[in-house]
């Protein structure tokens, strides 16, 4: 999977492999020397990879601290699951909506987005109290980042259609002593004869953007990013923030981390194995928008319709309803329509001109779920196609399973509009409704020619295992019952866990530790009345577990396929919980902060883990850190390898934190607060 070198290269490859010789002499770990020599190099305080909220968070808190950040992002826009992936409906709990208790910058990108419409709620859909268009939240954010820059007088640079494509790290006298020292990326511009960017859907081109060749579609520029000055006695020169959708970074640095199901425990005894499986992760999503159209619109037949058409559903009779499912994620709608009602669900009519942004479990949902067709490669399957080799990163993602993606979502739309089957239905419940259109185009809600959101909102990725702790001797992560309202004294927990097991769990409700765990009397343990609290919580967030389960059977569009048995079991509600920095802090490298979806997190806790709000909490956390930590001169892992009473430079980071308005606590948030039940 390397790239090879061409013969008309050879002369410049020898002038960097002389460059080399001194990395070789001090680094376990190199890069493989690229086909020629970087086109530029430039400099930050942090790197942040991935123009998703958490890097976008980053990115706004570390330039109000004035410092460089470089921001490189796979696709041209910002914003990810509100503009790249098309998931531009805020998915927020009531209880916190209301009392507007998120992070400062989360609050005034929502400002911006009513300033921008004038009003919040511009699609008037019914799933959320926010849905806009995906291509307006690209430009809404890019601008509350320039404006950070200038009133923070930090310095953006921003990189789009950029990738890391490989890492040098070195070992250091401080910390465990690997640092990340610099970093590849190749930026891709389309060549002047060829079709403009986002003409072809992502499985098409994400081999080649990873190339560091020239090709027919992209002329590629080579960067090489390195901290902006080196400082002897400095415990980091910068700090590399990993914001990717599937932990690219995690999986490239090969730090240590975890794929899909957990095995079930005491910590995670809602889980569907025995055993790790890996493959099965939740599904992924390609978004679309379509919009209604007075006429009755032609509608051609995709060629690979008919093998994805055994498992289109509206899932639920109460949800049998196209006007309801249109409805729910509308992203536009210029004309108020008259109010229905179906099964109690009330919503306004859509009328032409309204447009729909799709995003459904049993329709663009792809859920595949074995080591034939899952989509983020294990560490495994990176070595088995050579990723892990110097210079043979290709994203780390199985381009087939993007592919079927892609067919899996415009058959959906087909599905919509044309369709008359219903898989967990039965017939006679879908009806044709062909006065729709996909958008398409450049100038579309999507910003692509093929309709298709630029990249698919991505559920669950790479989870990196923390340090190990008191308590955490395998490495610190977020589990089930540390957020979960789940009742674990029901009858399924003490039939299905062992009796020591069970023991364990209630003792870890209880709080009483370990060594007491015989001694737990399960009448006297009562149930759980909030999430765990963590003194090192830098951020908040506060979410349901909610599930879009792998499917059991490859493909996972097959006809008669399930659902992985047993996967929803850990779904439920969950308390406001804590973003704690051990779980965002991943073992062997020093200068390495995750952010979002990645960070230190079961399966089941990920679940909740995974949202707008959060994804922007934990970001604004990491760019306040990284900031922090180059001002203080100390790592972040320092901050909490000590008791938590004794780390002084802890407690003036999350007064830092409060400062800045992040909040890493809800309101009333104590050991003796056990009244949660409004916290809906």
């Amino acid at each position: 999977m390397s790239d090879r070198v061409p013969n008309n290269w050879i002369k410049s490859l020898f002038s960097l492999v002389i460059t080399l010789c001194f990395w070789e002499s001090s680094s376990p770990r190199l890069m493989a020397a690229p086909p020629r020599r970087p086109d530029r190099t430039v400099e930050c305080e942090l790197l942040v990879v991935g123009g998703g909220l958490a890097g976008v968070a980053a990115s706004y808190e570390a330039l109000l601290q004035g410092k460089t950040v470089c921001l490189t992002e796979i696709t041209d826009w910002v914003g990810g699951q509100l503009s790249s992936q098309g998931t531009s409906a805020l998915d927020e709990r009531t209880t916190q909506r209301e009392q507007l208790f998120y992070p400062q910058g989360y609050i005034e990108l929502r400002d911006r987005i009513e300033e921008y419409y004038g009003e919040l709620n511009p699609g008037d859909c019914w799933v959320s109290e926010s849905c806009f268009l995906p291509n307006d939240a690209h430009e809404i954010i890019q601008q509350q980042l320039e404006d950070a820059a200038t009133q923070g007088e930090g310095t953006l640079k921003w990189f789009p259609s950029t990738v890391i494509k490989e890492l040098e790290i070195e070992t250091t006298g401080g910390g465990t002593g690997q640092h990340i020292t610099s970093a590849i990326a190749i930026q891709h511009r389309p060549l002047r004869n060829a079709p403009p960017l986002n003409t072809e859907p992502l499985s098409q081109i994400i081999e080649d953007v990873f190339s560091y060749r020239h090709s027919t579609r992209f002329r590629k520029e080579i960067i090489r990013f390195v901290p902006q000055k080196y400082t002897t006695g400095q415990p980091a020169d910068w700090y590399v923030i990993e914001a990717t959708e599937t932990g690219e970074i995690v999986g490239l640095a090969d730090v240590p981390y975890r794929l899909g199901i957990d095995p079930i425990s005491h910590l995670e005894p809602s889980s569907s194995s025995a055993t790790a499986d890996p493959y099965c992760t939740q599904g992924f999503t390609y978004t679309f928008a379509m919009e209604a159209t007075e006429e009755p619109q032609q509608h051609e037949m995709p060629p690979f319709y008919l093998d994805h058409n055994g498992y289109y559903s509206y899932e639920l009779k109460r949800l049998a309803d196209f006007d309801l499912v249109f409805t729910y994620r509308r992203i536009w709608s210029p004309t108020t329509g008259e109010t229905k009602n179906f099964n109690g669900l009330s919503f306004t009519v859509p009328t032409p001109g309204d447009i729909s942004m799709q995003n459904w479990t049993w329709g663009n949902d792809y859920r595949p779920g074995t080591a034939k067709d899952n989509l983020v490669y294990t560490r495994s399957q990176l070595k088995e196609t050579g990723q892990l080799e110097p210079g043979g990163w290709l994203g780390g993602l199985r381009t087939e399973t993007l592919r079927k993606g892609e067919e899996h979502s415009l058959g959906y739309f087909y599905w919509l509009v044309q369709g008359t089957t219903d898989s967990q239905l039965g017939e006679g419940v879908k009806k044709p409704h062909p006065n729709h259109r996909l958008l398409t185009g450049l100038d579309s809600p999507m910003g692509t020619v093929h309709g298709l959101s630029k990249y698919p909102y991505i559920r669950e990725g790479r989870r990196i295992i923390g340090r190990p702790y008191g308590g955490y001797q395998e490495g610190f992560s977020i589990s089930e019952v540390d957020i979960s309202r789940r009742d674990y004294h029901s009858e399924y927990y003490r039939n299905t866990l062992s009796p020591t097991m069970y023991r364990q769990l209630l003792a870890f409700i209880d709080g009483v530790g370990a060594a007491s765990q015989k001694e737990v009397d399960r009448t006297q343990v009562r149930t759980r009345a909030r999430s765990t609290i963590y003194p090192d919580s830098v951020g908040i967030g506060h979410y349901a577990i909610d599930f879009h389960p792998c499917m059991t059977e490859s493909p996972a569009e097959k006809p008669g396929n399930t659902e992985r048995k047993g996967e929803r079991r850990g779904a439920g509600q969950a308390y406001p919980f804590q973003i704690p920095l051990r779980a965002m802090i991943p073992q062997k490298i020093d200068n390495l902060i995750v952010a979002g979806k990645s960070i230190a997190t079961s399966h089941i806790a990920a679940a909740a883990y995974r949202v707008h709000s959060f994804e922007w909490s934990s970001g604004a956390a990491a760019g306040i850190t990284a900031a922090f930590s180059l001002n203080e001169g100390i790592l972040p892992y320092q901050l909490v390898d000590e008791y938590f009473f004794k780390e002084e430079e802890l407690k003036v980071l999350k007064e830092k934190l409060a400062e800045t308005g992040n909040p890493t606590a809800f309101p009333d948030t104590s050991i003796f607060n056990h009244s949660w039940d409004d916290w809906r």
